[in-house]
């Protein structure tokens, strides 16, 4: 599935919701469904600067495809990371680097999160296009 495919997979999941009560629900369902970090990786190297939740990243590499992990202290921090994760996992570094991530704006995520809120989201997404870039140059990509 393209990055674009899970975009508009989450987008859907969201299209019926009106009220941004029931849309703070999901995302706090993707969190509590999201698959757990091991306690060994929620480490300070894979804590994302600039959120005001803990969150945690990781990143691997494998058979030329990104996979990654997160997890957050909180649910709706939580429900973002587990989204991004959905979305940017299982790709190349160029998929992921040339990646337009519409689906924030799309469901709403933007104009109704705090700014703190907001702030830490485009941090996850800084954090997890780096280690695109990361893996990109290290594997002479």
């Amino acid at each position: 599935m393209t990055i674009n495919e899970k975009q508009d997979e989450i987008i859907s999941e969201f299209e019926f919701l009106d009220d941004w009560l029931d849309k703070y629900q999901q995302i706090i369902d993707k969190s509590q469904s999201g698959e757990k970090m091991a306690e060994e990786d929620k480490v300070p190297e894979n804590l994302i600067e600039g959120c005001q939740s803990k969150v945690w990243v990781k990143a691997e590499y494998k058979d030329g495809k990104i996979y990654y992990q997160g997890e957050s202290n909180t649910d709706i921090a939580g429900g973002i990371v587990v989204m991004l994760v959905e979305v940017l996992s299982g790709h190349t570094p160029d998929e992921i680097i040339d990646s337009d991530l519409y689906f924030i704006d799309r469901i709403g995520l933007k104009e109704h999160l705090s700014p703190t809120r907001s702030n830490g989201m485009l941090a996850m997404v800084k954090q997890m296009r780096l280690y695109a870039v990361a893996y990109k140059s290290k594997m002479g990509l």
